[in-house]
């Protein structure tokens, strides 16, 4: 009690230091977390290049320019609105919005929710709206750029809204679609002053976009909102430059009432003084024939090319800049690039899911699921920036990282790239949790796990002996050791990359599952793509980290031990001496080093391990298996026979490497599959009627384990990688019953669609909205495609590679 007193008052001390004093934010603020809404939808954006979601009720709700940096603010004056004309007269106008706000009500607000409907499968959404007494339905379908193995256009900041208009009357109909939006997130920045607008119009290759520019000029990372529409033949798009949306907004209301357009000033808007904001909209319009069909085509981008982390002390540009420029004079560029080449992303988006969606033997919240949990990649904080220009080889090694001759080429070529561990756990490429989420990475967007990977290469050989205190345990040791995989690259609050381990609450470098599971990533990486100059650039860090591993193993037996702390990604769920989860990890990975090792022509090194796997195999199965599943630990504690539902993680990693078989069987089949069906009869059906997953720990008598806070929550993240796990060993049945009780729960009962969180207990407990680790989805996909047939291993070292 008094130790865990102790930790309680170090962080409130930090906490009070860090918040109340520097005026910054805590990494994971443990007193302040971010209240439930549930009300998001599909966000809008690809990827690293900020995101702003929009709610399943239309709004714009959620906003991520600064990279890493969440606003939660529903600006109300963003807004969709509609406007139908029979016969020269204004039969309907309408807010597409059920609010009522207090401002802007000289709008007509108040649409009735009974007439709409709205459906998301990620990157696109659908709102369907039946204009009640009209006979007109509107469709607006949302498509942001997200394409698997594109490494261009899935960088752009912008969406589309593509608006289907279906007339069911017997006469024409003039129909318009206003956009309407404020300069600014709704943030205290939007009232500091001198934002301004202009209208601009673009034209290339024959196509025409028109719309507004509101330029966004705060004194960090400045930004420009483009809102725009095609023109087209039959299609007219008209503007208002600016007006106050903190006022009645009558005049805009009467001015699209009138005829259906817009007045269309010229010039820029006045900059804004301190206290007034300002707002602009664009309208399309066009003539429906009696009981036809047209389309109006509009689009919002967003252009902060050049962005500054909490420390301001380096310039990043961001991906799309090597495409677009980086003056920030982009925004029309851009619209014109997405509202011209939308319906190409979205052949390539239907040819993508099309597979999935068609497969009758997959269950449709599947579909939903890995579609929809994609969201992740793009909204998790994301950052995708260029090398600067001038940058060498040197720079990016640090003072230790010789070798890696391939760190340069693959850098530039594609860029870094980090994504949050959760939106509420500020740490950029969270190490522990991304092994999990990495399949969604390597699977879609290969090349950006290579460079993820090359970053975490670069820290592993470097150190920062910089001493602090950590929070739990309040021992001083320094930031980080050579030779040891970090936890995190650094805090978008800081400098990521040059500043690694915003981690505070332990030191890391005695935890036992980081270096494991780099390499292990190393191989599955290698498997799946073939990448042979990559494996062997990261040859030589595999063995440093597996040397720094080897002083886990206190008795020499082939098999480490945990400390008697929290010391893996479980970091409240203390465990002691051999364990299924590190130990499993740990065979997993001295398995994958025999494999490496073979492929490389490394004799001396394979014999090393492979006489390691033997003893460690030996020792595992000794200590560790009780004839049904493998104990929690050997400690021979009270609830050292807990069945933990992650403890077939090495395994789960082996059997996506194609490692799980034959000379390469490292845990007995059979002893795999009695562990999976006790987890599934204990740890999924006997917690919650079988209908919310799996609970981290069971006690054999059927009871949640409580001996931490952790051990008896559902990781959503985790129980998708169980199921993977099943789906591989043939209990694709209860693989789908597992995986179904996270998914109905998170996107159906709690109401936490685009959130999901880290974990959740039976009762109204939840932690960690909008969280990293379940994308580890994509490892069931992956499974289902290998049962099928997909995913074939490499028989030979490939001279094919992913790098120019």
């Amino acid at each position: 009690v008094l130790s865990y007193l102790s930790s309680v008052c170090r962080y409130f001390r930090w906490w009070y230091k860090k918040t109340r004093i520097e005026k910054k934010s805590a990494f994971i603020d443990l007193l302040c977390a971010v209240p439930l809404q549930q009300i998001y939808g599909c966000p809008l954006g690809g990827i690293g290049g900020g995101t702003i979601t929009r709610g399943w009720r239309g709004e714009f709700c959620r906003w991520q320019l600064n990279p890493g940096i969440y606003h939660y603010e529903t600006v109300i004056a963003d807004q969709f609105t509609v406007c139908l004309r029979c016969k020269g007269q204004t039969v309907y106008q309408q807010v597409l919005s059920v609010e009522r706000p207090s401002t802007l009500q000289g709008w007509n607000w108040g649409y009735c929710g009974h007439y709409a409907f709205y459906h998301a499968l990620y990157p696109r959404a659908w709102t369907v709206y039946e204009l009640p007494g009209q006979n007109v339905v509107l469709t607006c379908r949302q498509v942001s750029p997200v394409i698997p193995h594109d490494y261009k256009d899935s960088s752009l900041p912008v969406g589309v809204f593509i608006w289907e208009v279906e007339n069911g009357r017997d006469e024409d109909v003039d129909v318009s679609i206003m956009f309407s939006m404020q300069n600014g997130t709704g943030t205290k920045e939007d009232r500091s002053g001198g934002h301004w607008n202009e209208p601009f119009a673009f034209e290339k290759e024959g196509e025409r976009v028109v719309g507004v520019l509101l330029h966004h000029c705060t004194h960090v990372n400045p930004f420009t909102f483009a809102i725009s529409a095609r023109e087209k033949a039959g299609t007219g798009v008209t503007h208002l430059t600016a007006f106050d949306p903190t006022g009645s907004g009558k005049e805009l209301w009467q001015d699209l009432l009138q005829d259906g357009r817009l007045d269309s000033p010229t010039g820029k808007s006045s900059p804004t003084v301190k206290g007034e904001v300002t707002a602009a909209a664009v309208c399309a319009s066009c003539r429906v024939p009696a009981r036809g069909h047209r389309t109006l085509e509009l689009a919002l981008a967003w252009d902060m090319p050049r962005v500054h982390f909490g420390s301001k002390e380096k310039l990043h540009l961001r991906r799309y800049t090597r495409f677009f420029g980086s003056g920030g004079d982009a925004a029309p560029a851009l619209s014109h690039h997405a509202l011209t080449h939308y319906e190409e992303w979205e052949k390539k988006i239907e040819a993508w899911q099309k597979p999935v969606l068609e497969n009758s033997q997959l269950p449709s919240w599947y579909k939903s699921a890995l579609f929809n949990e994609l969201y992740f990649v793009t909204d998790g904080g994301t950052i995708w920036v260029e090398l600067p220009p001038d940058c060498c080889a040197e720079d990016l090694r640090g003072p230790a990282g010789a070798g890696l001759s391939h760190l340069l080429p693959v850098l530039r070529e594609y860029g870094r790239f980090a994504y949050l561990e959760g939106q509420e756990y500020r740490m950029y490429n969270t190490y522990d949790v991304h092994f999990y989420a990495s399949f969604a990475l390597i699977m879609l967007w290969p090349k950006l796990q290579i460079s993820l990977q090359y970053d975490i290469a670069v820290t592993v050989v470097n150190e920062d002996v910089q001493p602090r205190q950590y929070l739990m345990c309040g021992q001083t040791a320094q930031v980080k050791l050579k030779n040891v995989v970090p936890h995190d690259v650094g805090d978008p609050g800081d400098e990521p990359w040059q500043r690694v381990n915003a981690y505070l609450m332990h030191d890391t470098a005695d935890w036992k599952d980081l270096n494991l599971k780099f390499v292990l990533q190393v191989y599955r990486d290698y498997y799946l793509t073939h990448d042979s100059l990559y494996l062997r650039d990261m040859w030589p860090v595999c063995q440093a980290v597996m040397e720094s591993e080897m002083k886990f193993d206190t008795d020499n037996d082939g098999l480490i031990e945990n400390g008697g702390f929290a010391d893996q990604t479980y970091d409240a769920w203390v465990v002691n001496g051999a364990s299924a989860y590190c130990g499993g990890l740990w065979l997993a990975a001295v398995c994958t080093m025999c494999k490496m090792a073979e492929v490389l022509g490394d004799a001396e090194i394979q014999e090393k391990y492979a006489g390691i796997l033997s003893k460690g195999k030996e020792a595992f199965e000794r200590m560790l298996w009780n004839g049904k599943y493998y104990n929690y630990d050997s400690s021979g504690s009270e609830t050292s026979s807990s069945i933990m539902s992650d403890q077939c993680a090495g395994q789960w990693f082996l059997g996506a490497c194609g490692l799980d078989q034959g000379e390469f069987e490292v845990f007995p089949k059979s002893h795999v599959i009695s562990a999976l069906k006790t987890i599934f009869e204990k740890n999924v059906m006997s917690f919650a009627g079988g209908t919310m997953g799996a609970v981290n720990g069971m006690r054999p008598d059927g009871v949640p384990d409580t001996s931490s806070v952790q051990s008896d929550e559902v990781w959503i993240g985790v129980v998708y990688a169980l199921a993977a796990t099943m789906i591989q060993e043939g209990l694709v049945e209860e693989g789908f019953r597992t995986a179904e009780g996270c998914y109905r729960t998170v996107w159906e009962r709690l109401g936490m669609a685009f959130q999901t969180p880290e974990a959740y207990r039976e009762k109204k407990v939840y932690r960690s909205l909008a969280y990293m680790r379940p994308l580890s989805i994509w490892s069931m996909q992956l499974a289902l495609e290998r049962r099928a047939g997909g995913a074939a291993a490499p028989e030979q070292p490939s001279q094919v590679s992913i790098h120019p």
